[in-house]
């Protein structure tokens, strides 16, 4: 998927993705961005796992991370694999969506306890793509 960006206004951007056309807008606020496509609304939220974790809030320590997919996309590369430790700020899957590659990384220390995707795979908004216990 190769698509076409441009802004056309301040936070208004004209998109061409395999031959259809769209307009995005994009909503800043304090810790995330609102993207409305086609009457559609995605949030895109922006953290920064360093502050979590030294804060030491229970959420950056405690309990299950569920990574989810924040806007379709496709997964470019997993990084980890299952059963494997990891530390909070590492890397675990890169995804690609509207010409970016973002790489999404570990809230908190844990192991990954399940990889719901692969290499290559295409991915909704809100879809799981791994379990960190």
């Amino acid at each position: 998927m190769k698509a076409d960006i441009r802004e056309i206004e301040p936070a208004v951007y004209s998109v061409i993705l395999d031959g259809k056309s769209f307009l995005a807008r994009v909503i800043p606020s304090a810790d995330s961005y609102l993207v409305e496509v086609d009457g559609q609304q995605f949030v895109q939220e922006i953290s920064d796992p360093r502050d979590a974790t030294r804060r030491g809030t229970a959420s950056a320590t405690a309990g299950r991370q569920n990574l989810t997919a924040s806007m379709p996309g496709k997964v470019v590369r997993v990084l980890v694999m299952e059963g494997q430790a990891v530390e909070a700020g590492q890397g675990l899957i890169v995804v690609e969506a509207m010409k970016m590659q973002n790489e999404l990384k570990a809230a908190k220390p844990g192991r990954v306890a399940k990889i719901h995707v692969k290499d290559g795979a295409t991915v909704e908004a809100g879809e799981a793509l791994l379990i960190i216990e």
